[in-house]
C-alpha cells in the first residue's frame, strides 16, 4: 500500500545474481541468511509482508541493531545505499504476493537526552515514532507507538513522541526511495552510561525485549488493516526458527548439565547402614549418610559453562531462557560442590527457595485433617500386598513398553540399584529402582505414572523439540514438573491418605531443617507430633538433610497447589507435556509454539485416558484442594 499522489518507482530488470537467488528462495518459501561486509546480513525466516531494517553507519554493538535482527525478517547494511536495491527487490517480491509490505526503521538517538528534571527517581527516556501517510502504516506507527508506552524499563519510564517523518533524513529518504509504508522507532540510549559509555547489560535486555514486542504489534496492526495474513496473536509473527548460534549453545550447554547427576550426587548410599546405627543409638545421634564419589570437576564445568556465548541469539525470548539455565546450573555446580558443608542448606534455599508461610499452613492443615487416619507407614514388608523392585520393574516395562509402541523414540532404560535408598528416580532417560523398594501393590501403578508418565515422557518430548534444553529443563522447572507428577497420582486413581500425609510432612520438615533443626528434632517431631513410624520418619528425615541439607521436598505440596490453581484459572495441560518447563514458562511454551519453534507433545501421558480421567480433571478445573484428592 503506498500514497496515491507518489509514483511506484520501477525495480531495475536485472539485479546481481545473489540477489537473484534471493529472491527465489523467497518465491519458494525458502528461508533467506545472506551476510554482508561489516558485520550486514538479511535474514528471511520465512515470507512476511513486512522487514525491519537498521542502518549501521559505522556504529557497532548498539541495541536497535538486535531490535532488528530478533525479528523473522530483517536487514542490516552498512549504508542507506547498500540498503535500497535490496529493500526494493525484496519488499517488491513480499508486495506482489501479500498485497502489502511494511518497512520498520530501527535506530537510536545520539544521546540520553533529559526531558525532564522533576521525575520523583529517575527520568523518563525518550522514544520517537513516525510513520507516512497511508492508513496502514499510521495504525502501525499507533500500536508500536502503545506497545513501546507499556511502562518503565528498569526505572525508567518511556516517554513517546510522535515526529514529523521529514524531520529524520534517514527515514525520509528510505521512504521516499522506496515507497513502501514506513515507520521509524528512535529510542534513547538508555542502556549506555553517559560518561564512559559502558553498556548496562539488564538494562539492555529490557529494552530490547520490550521495544522488540512493539514492533511485533505494529507488524500486527499492519497485518490487521491490510489482511495481508491471518493472525491470531502478534507473536505469531516471530521467528519459526533458530539460528546456528542456539544450536551451538544448546548443546554446549547440555554437555554441562550431562556432566553430573544433581540428585544421585546428594543422595547417600548407605541409607540402610544408617538406620540400622541410628536405630541402635536409640535414635538420639545424628545419622552418618555416605555419598558417592563427585564424578565431576566443578571449577571446570564452571568454566566451560560461562564461555557459552548467546550474543548472536537472535531472539530475545530464547536468549532469556539460556540466561536463566546457565545461573540455575552454575547453582546446581555450586550446591554439589558444598555437599557436606554448612554453604549447602544455603545454596538449596536459592534453588528452591524458603518454605512460604501459605505453603507451611496448607501442609500442616493437611496433617491435622488427616491425624485420625495415620498409617505409621512401617508395617509394609509384612502386608501380603507388597510389591518389591521386581515386580515395579515388571510393571515398568509394562508401561514403558506401551509408550514405546505409541512412540519409538521412547526409548527407556530401567537399571535396579543397590546404591539407592527405598523408591524410584529418574535420571535422564533412565529409570532408577531400589533393590530395597517395597510398596503396597495399589501404589505402583500411581508411581510410575509420576515417574514415567510425567517424568520421562517429558524428557522425551522434549528431545523432539529440537533444542535439548526442553528435556533437561527450563531453569525453575521441577516445581511444576514434582506438581503434574502429584498430580498424576491422583489421575491414575492412586493418591491415598498415606501418600498425601507424606507430600504434607516434607514440607513441615523442610521448614523445620531451614530453621536449623538437627535431624533428631525433626525425626521426633515427625514421629511424636504427626505419628509416622520411626523407618518412615527416617527415610523422610534422609531426603529432606541428605548433603547438608536440601530443601527440594518442599517443590512437590508447592508444585501442585501452583498447577491445581493454574486448571482453576482455566489454564491448559497440553503445553506441560511438550518438556520439562515451570508455570513461569507457560507464556513462553504458548508464544514459541504459536511460532512454530515447538512442535505438539508427540505422546500424552496413559493416564489421561484413565475410566475417571476427564471427571478428575473436571473436578480439578471447578477448584480442588488437595484433601479432595484422597481415593477411598
Amino acid at each position: 500500500m503506498t500514497s496515491p499522489h507518489r509514483k511506484q518507482p520501477q525495480a531495475a530488470s536485472r539485479h546481481p545474481q545473489w540477489l537473484e537467488d534471493i529472491l527465489d528462495c523467497i518465491r519458494t518459501d525458502k528461508s533467506v541468511r545472506k551476510d554482508f561486509d561489516n558485520g550486514g546480513r538479511l535474514h528471511i525466516d520465512r515470507p512476511l509482508p513486512f522487514l525491519s531494517v537498521h542502518i549501521a553507519k559505522g556504529r557497532e554493538d548498539l541495541a536497535a541493531r538486535d531490535i532488528a535482527a530478533a525479528n523473522a525478517s530483517y536487514l542490516i547494511v552498512e549504508d542507506i545505499s547498500e540498503a535500497l536495491p535490496i529493500i526494493l527487490a525484496v519488499g517488491g517480491v513480499l508486495r506482489d504476493r501479500f498485497g502489502a509490505f511494511l518497512l520498520l526503521d530501527i535506530d537510536e538517538f545520539d544521546h540520553d537526552t533529559l526531558i525532564t528534571d522533576d521525575a520523583p527517581y529517575l527520568p523518563p527516556f525518550e522514544i520517537g515514532i513516525a510513520a507516512t501517510g497511508d492508513p496502514a502504516a499510521q495504525k502501525a506507527g499507533s500500536a508500536l507507538a502503545e506497545g513501546a508506552d507499556v511502562g518503565e524499563v528498569k526505572f525508567r519510564t518511556p516517554h513517546v513522541n510522535r515526529f514529523d517523518l521529514e524531520a529524520d533524513a534517514q527515514a525520509a529518504a528510505l521512504a521516499a526511495q522506496t515507497c513502501f509504508p514506513l515507520v521509524a522507532v528512535r529510542f534513547a540510549p538508555i542502556y549506555q552510561a553517559p560518561e564512559s559509555g559502558n553498556i548496562y547489560p539488564d538494562l539492555r535486555e529490557r529494552l530490547v525485549a520490550n521495544i522488540f514486542d512493539a514492533g511485533l504489534k505494529a507488524f500486527a496492526a499492519f497485518v490487521g488493516v491490510t489482511q495481508s495474513l491471518k493472525l491470531t496473536t502478534h507473536r505469531a509473527l516471530g521467528r519459526k526458527a533458530f539460528v546456528d548460534a542456539v544450536s551451538r549453545a544448546d548443546r554446549s550447554m547440555d554437555e554441562v548439565a550431562s556432566s553430573f547427576d544433581f540428585l544421585l550426587a546428594v543422595t547417600p548410599i548407605n541409607t540402610d547402614a544408617a538406620w540400622k546405627a541410628f536405630k541402635a543409638a536409640k535414635f538420639k545421634q545424628e545419622p552418618q549418610f555416605l555419598y558417592r564419589p563427585l564424578s565431576v570437576q566443578v571449577e571446570a564445568e564452571k568454566r566451560k559453562l560461562f564461555s557459552v556465548a548467546f550474543d548472536r541469539f537472535e531472539d530475545p525470548v530464547l536468549y532469556h531462557l539460556y540466561r536463566e539455565k546457565q545461573q540455575e546450573l552454575d547453582l546446581q555446580l555450586s550446591l554439589i560442590s558444598a555437599r557436606e558443608t554448612s554453604r549447602f542448606v544455603e545454596y538449596g534455599r536459592a534453588l528452591y527457595g524458603p518454605v512460604e508461610l501459605p505453603l507451611h499452613r496448607a501442609a500442616t492443615d493437611i496433617l491435622v485433617k488427616t491425624a485420625s487416619f495415620a498409617d505409621d507407614g512401617d508395617d509394609v514388608e509384612d502386608d501380603p500386598q507388597t510389591a518389591d523392585c521386581e515386580e515395579v520393574a515388571g510393571a515398568a516395562r509394562a508401561m514403558i513398553g506401551d509408550y514405546h509402541r505409541q512412540y519409538p523414540d521412547f526409548a527407556a532404560e530401567i537399571e535396579l540399584r543397590d546404591d539407592l535408598p527405598s523408591g524410584l528416580m529418574v535420571s535422564g532417560e533412565r529409570l532408577l529402582i531400589s533393590r530395597q523398594t517395597l510398596m503396597p501393590k495399589a501404589r505402583v501403578h500411581a508411581l510410575l505414572s509420576h515417574e514415567i508418565g510425567v517424568h520421562l515422557l517429558t524428557y522425551f518430548n522434549g528431545s523432539a523439540q529440537g533444542l535439548r534444553l526442553f528435556r533437561s529443563g527450563l531453569a525453575g522447572y521441577e516445581g511444576m514438573q514434582e506438581g503434574l507428577a502429584v498430580f498424576s497420582e491422583y489421575m491414575a486413581g492412586g493418591m491415598t491418605v498415606g501418600r498425601l500425609r507424606l507430600i504434607a510432612a516434607r514440607v513441615v520438615a523442610c521448614a523445620a531443617m531451614l530453621e536449623g533443626r538437627p535431624f533428631t528434632g525433626t525425626y521426633a517431631m515427625l514421629v511424636d507430633e504427626h505419628r509416622f513410624g520411626p523407618v518412615a520418619a527416617f527415610h523422610l528425615a534422609m531426603r529432606i538433610y541428605r548433603g547438608g541439607g536440601l530443601a527440594k521436598d518442599a517443590i512437590y505440596l508447592r508444585g501442585l497447589l501452583e498447577l491445581l490453581g493454574h486448571l482453576k484459572t482455566g489454564g491448559a495441560l497440553d503445553p506441560f507435556w511438550m518438556g520439562k518447563i515451570s508455570a513461569s514458562h507457560f507464556r513462553v511454551m504458548q508464544e514459541l509454539s504459536l511460532r512454530g519453534l515447538l512442535k505438539a507433545p508427540v505422546i500424552r501421558p496413559a493416564f489421561l485416558t484413565h475410566p475417571q480421567a476427564q471427571a478428575r480433571l473436571d473436578k480439578a478445573r471447578a477448584g480442588l484442594n488437595p484433601l479432595d484428592m484422597i481415593i477411598s
